[in-house]
């Protein structure tokens, strides 16, 4: 079946247009936080904090079962199956839902995403309250944002019926409508980052780049004792420390006016001056937390305030965050406001005032951080040139570990910007990073610095085999992962400028002494020969090139297809095969190896200086 079978567009624009008039029934009630919060309750467990807890049925979201519905600009760019066949009955299923929220009872709760004068969505979240225990959905999810205001829209809307029949579980996406439609799951998750999803490609359409990305303000003392106040970005996919170094401390000096101001844990909104507007009030956070390495995080857990999410809560009331034998993917919604770490026997809050960061004028630089987790070859901490941060983006790798995916233990995982909510071209997004990025060094020589960490370790080998034509992987060696406290202490380093750095295998500059400290017993040849420090690196630029040629069909600059090929170079063994675009033929190689794909660099000007930022 071809897109234009596949993707009905008069159905979508004729749902739009009849929405609204289902949104105006009798048996929808309109409602506050106030209203349901008794009725939330009563369907929970009251813990020993005095916090409250809830079990969904479905624990995470069905991003499997997610597909979006429109015009080119916003379809999946490769749907499996599954979702191509969601998108030919999704006009039925349109049908269907505006006779549900004709017939059902519904409530209506309204909040608004963001606290700034530039961008501030309306959200309009329509739940089912067929089954009591959906109270518990719009409860937790109003907590996370604002009571509306006067201030700048745009409007979304979201409709969320967990009573679909599971064999039609689902969720229909009309981005050019500001539509949302969450079926047959009850994962408060889905209405978090329904709106989120939707606010993030709003406001690139806004001249905007949303991002998945925590924010922090950070103050730090230079080496000649001057105190300097960063705006940092970390990047992360989920479960590789993004909300833990977000919150962390990093053993900063209190005293001497260092300290860390928690600003976001997930989604910002980019603008060109380097500001960035956050939008949430409080987090919807992963609760497998430890308080000795998470402690702001505990804290709030603990707190009577926070809203659990299939986190197990014992006989006793007593929630124990680390027990995930029911599920491995415990939430819960915390306050922003109850972030706070105990320093010399004081508690101290340690959030920021705003939720948004200051544009880069207003402070002494921004650091981007990409955080990632592998657990071979890669370094701690590199420090990247604009050019590879922007391939950083782009590539937004981490791996599958052995503990949770045993089958595609050591596999790379590659989402670009780590944002797996991304509607229409992915390259697009790179495009628009790069543009800001660029645009900043430019405009503020030496006050952007963009570092790569790696939580998870190195010396992992594992072993693959096939047996009886099915792939098994077997452990070698396990992982030496990073302490917790050379990461902290990496990061405080990098943020005072006392960490030093040489040009490494990766070809980014690696880090080689901490805070004066060497790092030498952990240097990779202490773990692998050089035979496998090769094949490493040949896999890693392997699935890089093919990543990055998937992208590129979408649309990627050249000059970002350029800084890809000359990061390729890594790979001593290749011979510099060239990035197939679709719709380009293949040409020749002249001089110094041009890929195909670029214009020749003779008829336009070199953008190297760009990328130096001089």
């Amino acid at each position: 079946m071809s897109d234009k079978q596949l993707y009905n567009e008069d159905a979508y624009k004729k749902f739009a247009q009849e929405l609204p008039h289902a949104l105006e029934g009798p048996n929808i009630k309109k409602v506050d936080l106030e209203w349901l919060e008794p009725r939330a309750k009563a369907t929970g467990v009251k813990t020993k904090f005095g916090s409250y807890g809830w079990r969904s049925v479905m624990s995470s979201r069905i991003a499997p079962k997610t597909v979006y519905l429109g015009s080119d600009n916003v379809r999946l760019p490769r749907p499996s199956e599954q979702q191509k066949a969601l998108i030919a009955k999704s006009p039925n299923e349109l049908d269907k839902v505006l006779h549900l929220l004709r017939t059902l009872p519904f409530y209506h709760i309204q909040r608004q995403m963001a606290d700034n004068k530039h961008y501030n969505p309306l959200c309009n979240l329509f739940v089912s309250a067929a089954d009591l225990i959906n109270y518990r959905l719009g409860y937790m999810w109003g907590t996370t944002l604002f009571k509306p205001t006067k201030r700048p829209g745009p409007e979304f809307f979201m409709i969320h019926i967990p009573e679909e029949h599971p064999l039609r579980q689902q969720v229909l996406v009309l981005p050019e409508y500001d539509i949302n439609i969450a079926l047959g799951t009850d994962y408060m998750g889905e209405d978090k980052k329904g709106f989120l999803r939707q606010s993030m490609w709003t406001a690139d359409q806004k001249g905007m780049l949303g991002l998945h990305s925590g924010t922090k303000i950070v103050a730090a003392r230079n080496p000649e004792d001057k105190l300097k106040t960063y705006g940092v970005f970390l990047f992360g996919l989920t479960a590789t420390g993004k909300s833990t170094w977000s919150c962390h401390q990093l053993g900063l000096g209190h005293k001497r006016g260092e300290k860390t101001w928690v600003t976001q844990d997930d989604i910002v909104f980019l603008r060109n001056d380097g500001s960035a507007l956050g939008s949430e009030n409080n987090f919807f956070v992963k609760t497998d937390v430890e308080k000795e390495y998470q402690e702001a995080m505990y804290n709030t857990l603990t707190d009577k305030s926070s809203l659990m999410e299939n986190v197990m809560i014992k006989a006793n009331g007593e929630p124990d965050f680390m027990d995930e034998s029911l599920t491995a993917n415990g939430r819960a919604v915390v306050q922003r406001k109850k972030l706070r770490v105990d320093i010399k026997g004081k508690m101290v809050d340690i959030f920021s005032k705003s939720i948004d960061l200051p544009p880069l004028e207003e402070l002494d630089g921004i650091i981007f951080a990409f955080i990632t987790r592998r657990n071979t070859i890669m370094n701690f901490s590199q420090e990247l040139s604009p050019e590879q941060a922007v391939l950083a983006y782009l590539w937004g790798e981490s791996t599958h570990s052995y503990a949770s995916q045993p089958l595609k233990a050591g596999e790379s995982v590659r989402i670009v910007g780590t944002d797996p909510f991304i509607i229409g071209s992915r390259a697009q997004k790179v495009n628009r990073f790069y543009e800001i990025i660029m645009t900043l060094v430019n405009n503020h020589p030496g006050k952007l610095k963009f570092m790569q960490y790696n939580t998870g370790g190195i010396g992992e080998i594992i072993e693959t085999s096939e047996e009886n034509g099915q792939k098994k992987k077997r452990m070698i060696r396990k992982v030496n992962r990073v302490p917790i406290n050379l990461m902290a202490n990496i990061q405080r380093g990098d943020l005072r400028g006392t960490n030093r750095y040489e040009k490494g295998r990766l070809g980014t500059k690696e880090i080689v002494r901490c805070e004066g400290e060497s790092l030498d017993e952990w240097d990779i040849h202490r773990f692998y020969s050089e035979e496998q420090i090769h094949d490493y690196v040949k896999d890693l630029v392997d699935g890089r090139r093919t990543f990055t040629e998937e992208i590129a069909a979408e649309g990627l600059r050249q000059e970002i297809l350029y800084a890809a090929e000359r990061s390729f170079r890594i790979d001593k063994s290749s011979k510099r095969a060239q990035i197939f675009v679709p719709g380009e033929e293949k040409q020749e190689q002249g001089e110094e190896d041009r890929p195909a794909f670029m214009t020749s660099l003779k008829t336009r000007p070199r953008r190297d200086r760009l990328w130096r930022g001089r």
